[in-house]
């Protein structure tokens, strides 16, 4: 049963939610720029079958959550999603996030450890290299500059970035995804405080202290978050391990979801 998007306030954000199924709670958080509901065409369900209950959110900067103005933090972030475990009286759950959802859940596992039973990290990294550093550093640098690219070179970007390159060389499939990401890109429900969290600060030391079990699933062909930065999260976490799924880029829960899906049920299932 899937009841209505309800709002909880969480560190002074009105934050809007979505509960589903019956079962222990998993708590699923998205990446930037992403409505929460994005979880609902692949994993709620799966988890929701294998008897868990599933709560997903829009981050601060989504509508109908609310949009403060202003450069959004990590810091701020993690505190909303703090606040709504405590506002729902779910802790300890497990919880999955992606990409920058991931870093969320990271930096919850070390600062209230309490309310994390075990996560699933979905391309996470715990620091940016040379490339990553240059491709944030220039996104700002364009923003800075007061630049926005029209959406149409927008989604040909995003496809590059966050495709594989089996889904790219698809004519059907890439044509679907170009259309999707054309029509995100333009939309006014999307805050541009997200787009200036720092997510390449360097946070190996950091995830050592994390005291909870993890699960880190890096995508082959993910230029975001590659590999190497997803195992280094994998090693730098006591009590981590690291699942690779091939054939997907960045959005490798909508790509392989299935692959994603088994992956994030195994583990809960024994943790």
């Amino acid at each position: 049963m899937v009841s209505a998007m309800p709002f909880a306030t969480a560190n002074g954000i009105r934050l809007s939610y979505q509960r589903s199924g019956n079962g222990e709670p998993v708590l699923l958080i998205m990446g930037s720029g992403a409505a929460g509901r994005v979880w609902t065409l692949h994993q709620t369900p799966a988890l929701n079958e294998a008897g868990y209950e599933t709560i997903v959110f829009d981050n601060r900067g989504i509508a109908p959550s609310d949009r403060p103005p202003g450069r959004y933090t990590l810091a701020e972030m993690v505190a909303d999603t703090r606040g709504l475990i405590e506002a729902l009286e779910l802790g300890p759950c497990r919880v999955v996030g992606t990409s920058m959802g991931a870093m969320i859940a990271q930096e919850l596992a070390i600062e209230a450890p309490w309310l994390v039973r075990s996560a699933v990290l979905l391309a996470p990294r715990a620091r940016a290299d040379a490339t990553r550093r240059a491709m944030w550093t220039a996104e700002h640098a364009l923003r800075e500059a007061g630049i926005t690219p029209p959406p149409a070179y927008l989604a040909f970007r995003s496809a590059l970035e966050m495709l594989s390159p089996a889904t790219l060389n698809d004519d059907a499939a890439a044509a679907g995804w170009l259309q999707v990401f054309e029509l995100s890109g333009a939309a006014e429900h999307v805050a541009d405080g997200q787009r200036w969290v720092d997510m390449i600060e360097d946070r190996r030391d950091a995830l050592r202290r994390v005291g909870v079990p993890c699960r880190a699933i890096g995508f082959a062909d993910d230029l975001i978050c590659p590999p190497h930065l997803v195992a280094e999260v994998a090693e730098a976490i006591p009590d981590c391990d690291y699942v690779q799924v091939s054939g997907c880029g960045h959005l490798g829960n909508l790509e392989r979801p299935q692959a994603v899906n088994d992956a994030i049920i195994e583990f809960f299932d024994k943790n």
